[in-house]
């Protein structure tokens, strides 16, 4: 990887996103760490990381984030990239620890209760989750510190 090929340092304690796709392998790999009705957070705090195979595809300090929104969960294109920027927007708002962390949607919303893809209710029903995950569940998650996940190999 050369030095340009790396995301510019973050602004305003904002997360660096992914950008190759052993890094996605490599979080979402592990098993999720918290989960809400829509949402799973995979992820590999800093401490884990020390040290292990996947530590060059994060380099630096502070928290790499990623955001997984696939196809089957939400058919439209402006609906996958509205809830992307929910979840990078949900990271400002809740600056996750120093690590590498996915955002994985993993069940659709329903289209009978949001049939606008960016509907002001869809934003705030995503946000609300988002806020959820990366929030007091995350903070407990990490308290217990009990069984994270070590990374291999990608």
């Amino acid at each position: 990887m050369t030095k340009s090929s790396l995301p510019a340092a973050p602004q305003h304690g904002a997360a660096r996103h992914f950008r190759q796709r052993a890094q996605f392998q490599a979080v979402l790999s592990t098993a999720a760490l918290v989960h809400t009705a829509h949402f799973a957070l995979h992820g590999i705090p800093a401490a884990a990381m020390a040290g292990s195979p996947v530590a060059p595809l994060f380099p630096g300090d502070g928290p790499w984030l990623g955001a997984v929104v696939p196809k089957r969960w939400a058919r439209r294109a402006v609906t996958r990239t509205s809830l992307k920027r929910q979840i990078y927007a949900a990271e400002r708002e809740h600056p996750l620890p120093a690590g590498a962390w996915v955002v994985r949607l993993k069940r659709a919303f329903s289209t009978a209760d949001f049939p606008s893809a960016t509907s002001v209710a869809l934003r705030r029903a995503a946000r609300d989750e988002l806020r959820q995950l990366l929030g007091p569940r995350l903070r407990q998650r990490l308290a217990i510190g009990a069984n994270l996940p070590r990374p291999s190999a990608p």
